[in-house]
């Protein structure tokens, strides 16, 4: 538990998230639409522009464990800003697939990620895969953002309250965000990450530029960092092999359009050229935020209190600056951050339970693939708050996140093979999959970090490297079909300007 050593009026801080919470609400009743079909309910009618695009983005890629569990890595030196890079290069991959995945996931009526590959490969069972994979790799994030929660409830108290208490009021903010998630589908959530999105990173970065000209973290704090604070991970100080920054910078530029949050972001769009411009914008927002915020971390390490609790350091360094007021700011953006990102995991595995995994042989309508997308988000949620709870005191927070992406970057073979190439079969995509998570999940449990004896590599990248070679082997050994090759020529041949092709068949996914 946190120690407070200058307790204040939690009034102050509950009155601001009463406020925050009542506008997002209003925002949610101003723009309340009903969805008119799944497809609508699963990915917003495909009507929003550039900006929204872009908001949406960054609401699903910096949740609220940024100003935790990332904040604390800046505070321990500059291995915090690997985030940055693998941010804005992840996100030119957005741009090069925006062309050929919205094209396709309007012509198809696809709604999910793994709808695009089961489609590719004309493969349920590869859908399947891909669905599983994905919502296994989303679940750890939304235990974070859980635990960014109520570590913000710690603060708001001031730590009057147990971890259990803390812990239940994060789920039910969250629950309660859910009735319109769950009832408005992606249209509520587009609406809201606008409005979260200008609290969590627009407002946060202007308070951050402020703070850093100010006394107490000011940018002359940067000059006088320690020395150990300036170690990059693979100096023979540090104790990581030389292949551990590559590992994590490769892993996560390579995983970025593997999110299925970050992908079904291309379908809300309203065409491929909002795609596109979203993408740019979304560079400014995801890497102009953290940047500034990373630099704000690396400044405030020089206050003994941040530096004994860096991963309550953002909380820390905000009530040290301007008590219980600017420390209530801090709360009411992590919040903005942490039901953005929170709503947007649960949203997407619960399209993916109900679009790719409860229609297992069952043909569903409208109305059944809505309810059980409902009940699958519930379901989601009351797990991740169990696991929160039991991984609440956890030291090293940021390797959940590093976890995740082990396993999320298995669906990059068949993603990208499948994207930009008529390339690979069903068989490979299949087989390097489960080869791969497989590799990962071992490896992982062994070694959740990094593997010291390849030189730092992370389990991830091994089990990649195996799918990568059991996609190819496959792609070498089984000859396409004159069909499937036909079918394939269909698939990638450039569609007329202003309608799609209806040329290509529809494979049965269900």
């Amino acid at each position: 538990m946190t120690h407070f050593t200058n307790p204040g009026n939690p009034v102050v801080t509950f009155g601001m998230i009463v406020v925050f919470l009542v506008a997002m609400i209003a925002v949610l009743y101003a723009t309340n639409r009903r969805s008119t079909s799944f497809s609508d309910y699963a990915v917003g009618g495909r009507s929003y522009g550039p900006w929204f695009v872009a908001m949406s983005y960054t609401n699903s890629w910096w949740p609220g464990s940024t100003f935790t569990a990332f904040f604390a890595l800046s505070v321990g030196g500059v291995l915090g800003f690997y985030g940055m890079v693998y941010a804005t290069l992840g996100v030119t991959a957005m741009y090069l697939m925006a062309n050929r995945a919205w094209s396709w996931g309007r012509q198809f009526n696809l709604t999910t990620q793994p709808d695009l590959l089961g489609m590719r490969y004309n493969s349920p069972v590869v859908k399947r895969i891909a669905s599983i994979i994905g919502i296994i790799s989303v679940f750890p994030w939304v235990v974070m953002g859980i635990q960014a929660l109520a570590t913000l409830f710690q603060f708001a108290t001031f730590g009057q309250w147990t971890v259990t208490a803390c812990l239940t009021a994060g789920v039910v903010i969250v629950l309660i965000r859910q009735y319109w998630t769950v009832s408005m589908g992606m249209r509520g959530l587009i609406m809201t990450d606008m409005f979260q999105g200008l609290i969590a990173y627009v407002l946060c970065a202007v308070l951050c530029i402020l703070l850093l000209f100010g006394n107490h973290a000011s940018f002359s704090n940067l000059s006088q960092l320690p020395a150990k604070m300036l170690l990059i991970p693979g100096d023979s100080r540090t104790g990581y092999g030389p292949w551990y920054m590559f590992s994590l910078i490769f892993t996560g530029v390579i995983g970025s359009m593997c999110w299925p949050m970050s992908f079904q972001r291309i379908y809300t769009a309203s065409g491929v050229r909002a795609v596109k411009k979203g993408t740019l914008l979304t560079m400014l927002l995801v890497g102009g935020f953290y940047c500034i915020l990373m630099l704000f971390a690396a400044a405030a390490s020089q206050d003994p209190n941040v530096a004994a609790q860096p991963q309550h350091g953002w909380f820390v360094a905000l009530a040290d600056i301007g008590g219980p007021w600017l420390l209530a700011v801090a709360i009411v953006i992590v919040l903005a951050a942490s039901i953005g990102h929170v709503d947007g995991c649960v949203q997407v595995c619960g399209t993916q339970f109900a679009n790719d995994l409860a229609t297992w042989n069952t043909p569903r309508t409208d109305r059944q693939l809505m309810v059980l997308s409902k009940a699958g988000m519930v379901v989601f949620i009351v797990a991740a708050a169990i696991l929160a709870y039991l991984t609440f005191d956890y030291s090293r927070l940021q390797l959940l996140a590093q976890i995740s992406y082990q396993g999320i970057i298995q669906l990059a073979v068949p993603l990208f093979f499948g994207i930009f190439t008529r390339r690979g079969n069903k068989q490979g995509a299949i087989a390097g999959m489960l080869v791969g998570i497989a590799i990962a999940i071992v490896l992982t449990s062994v070694y959740p970090d990094d593997i010291r004896a390849l030189g730092s590599l992370t389990s991830g990248i091994v089990g990649l490297a195996a799918n990568f070679v059991v996609f190819v082997v496959f792609a070498l050994a089984i000859k396409p079909s004159t069909d499937e090759i036909a079918r394939l020529d269909r698939l990638f041949a450039k569609p007329v300007r202003g309608r799609a092709p209806s040329t290509v068949a529809v494979p049965v996914t269900h």
